[in-house]
């Protein structure tokens, strides 16, 4: 897949010189090492399906007893593969009551073209979006995807979605919010089953990765009733075959770029903006020392020089909660362990074992007086939880420990239950805004993070009142939806704003991960009902930080996000601090691309009058009731006995 030629074209290099001896041409180069693998998409390869290897591996599996339930086929092209299986129980005499169900791995494109031909001779189905995204490009497998768990599903087979469903668990505790999205979005394609692969196999979480999975799966069963078939009745599973739009001059998607080391130098920002950035986001958070004084000249120089329209998104920060310094060393918080938890009454007043403080701020302060009795503090993002189990004053809680873990200083504390009490914009923001609301030209966009209420985004129309700027050099503005509170007020909120932010990180601290993709669904479709701007942002291609490619289920995941109708998709550690900026933007653009050129064969989702308030509905946590089955791939993190 990375390095390419093209086999015997007459058009390219004459005919191949004879059967075993061919000329080829290097159209993409790299480095050629012993035994890497060969894909031929191009050609129905004419080989027996089953190996002498295969044969002896499926009489093995067909004499186990009991019987397995499933064989897989791999790399099967047409019924007759399948033949092969089937004529081994025969020869066997197998009985029919003990026969597994045979299941194609869909992993080349001529399997989409005899898929009725498979679908015939088979009980099941397996996506298999590895070696698929290899020969058909990564970017046309969620489209096929969707086709294959359609088409498989109509007529009875049992659908099994795999491949780098949830990849960054093979080193990570937790899931990227690009990985519920593409789990989710799978059960809602109608799959049976997702898979694990090296998740499972050999990564240091196969437990976790189940779990993960599971309680994924669970929650989008338990929302599948609001959504609708997403194709047509009379689709073909072939289409998934169409060629891959190249032309980025028809993208109209576009894609947002966070500045930060990685991309902000001098030499970087041209490079972002050929690469296919549409624009360009100022993070305040960051904000210090000159870089925006610098770079935002160099935006507008650039973009005028390569002939490109390029915009600028301001991002205030917003109210921050976070617990304070400590004493000593990191504090244990143990399940049922009971705790002071409260505004710090001096300096010397830090977090240690029995108390746990905040500084006292605007906003912290509001914190703390908003929270009740049975109220949850979560702590570093979710991974620990508090309950207040005593109010001893506006500024004193008692809380007692629900999930536990090691508390280290100037951890965020997100509070999902309550609507917080103060301004949407701290003396910082202000200063931020003033700044941005005086560039020339002016900047295009500015978020506000944290949003809860109309109220809030009228906050910044009143600075810019204050300031007199004209109707037409207003930046457009951008609630970021991070709380369940904006959910409930979306109508208040969508009054004051010309574009909406699906902020999927906060989100899914405050909402759990599991309850964002219906959540972001909901909100697009209102949002552009309303005639908003809408960006979908946060971990879309984490990988990418580290690595130049996306992962399945991150490409599966923009895509799913430019079908619900998102304006704009957003990187930002990705471009900001990655070490592949420029990869990173590509991969989104040419993935948006891809969706938008397909998005005529789908059908809207979502039902008319849906409101995104339904997101808040509590999530389904009785595992009993879950239909999806997770299958998890056996190796050396796994096969123990106590494992």
């Amino acid at each position: 897949g990375a390095a390419r030629g093209h086999l015997g074209r007459p058009d390219q290099l004459g005919l191949p010189l004879s059967d075993t001896e061919l000329k080829v041409k290097v159209v993409r180069g790299g480095k050629l090492k012993a035994r890497k693998g060969v894909n031929v998409p191009d050609v129905e390869i004419d080989c027996a399906a089953l190996t002498e290897k295969d044969i002896e591996d499926a009489e093995f599996l067909l004499q186990l007893e009991p019987p397995c339930e499933y064989i897989c086929v791999s790399f099967a092209q047409k019924g007759q593969d399948l033949q092969e299986l089937i004529d081994i129980m025969d020869r066997l005499k197998i009985p029919a009551e003990k026969r597994p169900k045979i299941c194609p791995k869909i992993e080349k494109p001529q399997a989409l073209t005899n898929i009725d031909g498979i679908i015939a001779k088979s009980q099941a189905l397996m996506v298999a979006r590895g070696d698929l995204g290899v020969e058909l490009e990564v970017e046309r497998v969620p489209f096929a995807q969707k086709l294959l768990i359609k088409r498989a599903k109509e007529a009875g087979l049992f659908v099994i979605t795999a491949t780098q469903m949830v990849e960054s668990m093979i080193e990570q505790p937790v899931p990227t919010r690009a990985e519920v999205s593409d789990l989710q979005n799978a059960v809602w394609d109608g799959t049976d089953a997702v898979m694990l692969s090296g998740e499972a196999a050999s990564g240091k979480y196969p437990v976790e990765s189940v779990m993960a999975e599971a309680a994924a799966a669970l929650e989008a069963e338990s929302v599948k009733q609001f959504m609708m078939p997403r194709l047509y009745d009379d689709f073909s599973v072939d289409e998934g075959n169409k060629p891959r739009e190249l032309d980025d001059s028809k993208r109209k998607t576009k894609v947002v770029a966070s500045l930060g080391p990685s991309s902000w130098s001098e030499e970087m920002i041209p490079k972002m903006i050929l690469a296919g950035t549409n624009i360009f986001r100022l993070n305040c958070s960051h904000r210090r020392g000159g870089d925006f004084e610098r770079v935002y000249p160099l935006i507008r120089k650039y973009a005028k020089e390569l002939g490109k329209d390029v915009e600028v998104l301001g991002d205030l920060q917003g109210p921050k909660f976070r617990v304070g310094e400590l004493q000593g060393d990191p504090v244990p918080l143990n399940n049922g362990d009971v705790f002071e938890f409260g505004i710090s009454k001096d300096d010397n007043d830090a977090i240690r074992p029995g108390r746990i403080t905040m500084k006292p701020t605007l906003e912290q302060n509001a914190l703390v007086k908003g929270c009740k009795v049975g109220t949850t503090l979560l702590i570093e993002d979710g991974l620990m939880e508090v309950k207040v189990t005593q109010k001893l004053s506006d500024t004193e809680l008692k809380v007692a420990v629900t999930r536990g873990g090691k508390l280290k200083a100037r951890k965020g504390v997100n509070v999902p239950d309550i609507e917080i009490d103060c301004a949407a914009l701290t003396a910082k923001d202000i200063e931020d805004a003033e700044y941005l609301l005086t560039l020339d030209p002016p900047c295009e966009y500015i978020c506000v993070s944290f949003a809860q209420k109309g109220q809030d985004l009228q906050e910044l129309i009143d600075i810019m009142d204050r300031l007199k700027i004209p109707a037409n050099k207003r930046p457009k503005i951008c609630p970021k939806i991070e709380k369940p509170q904006a959910l409930t007020n979306i109508d208040g909120i969508i009054a004051k704003s010309q574009a909406l932010m699906v902020a999927r990180g906060d989100l899914g601290v405050e909402l759990g991960v599991n309850r964002v993709p219906f959540a972001q669904k909901l909100l697009i479709t209102k949002s552009k009902q309303a005639g908003l701007f809408v960006i979908t942002a946060t971990q879309m291609v984490e990988s990418m930080i580290e690595a130049p490619v996306p992962t399945r289920a991150e490409v599966s995941d923009l895509e799913n996000a430019v079908f619900e109708g998102t304006d704009a998709v957003m990187l930002s550690g990705e471009a900001a601090s990655g070490k592949y900026p420029c990869e990173s933007v590509k991969a989104e653009a040419t993935a948006a691309l891809e969706a938008e050129s397909v998005r005529d064969f789908l059908k809207p989702q979502m039902f008319n009058g849906c409101h995104p308030d339904e997101a808040n509905k509590p999530r389904q946590m009785d595992d009993s009731k879950r239909k999806t089955k997770v299958v998890a791939s056996l190796g050396p993190a796994s096969w123990s006995e106590e494992m």
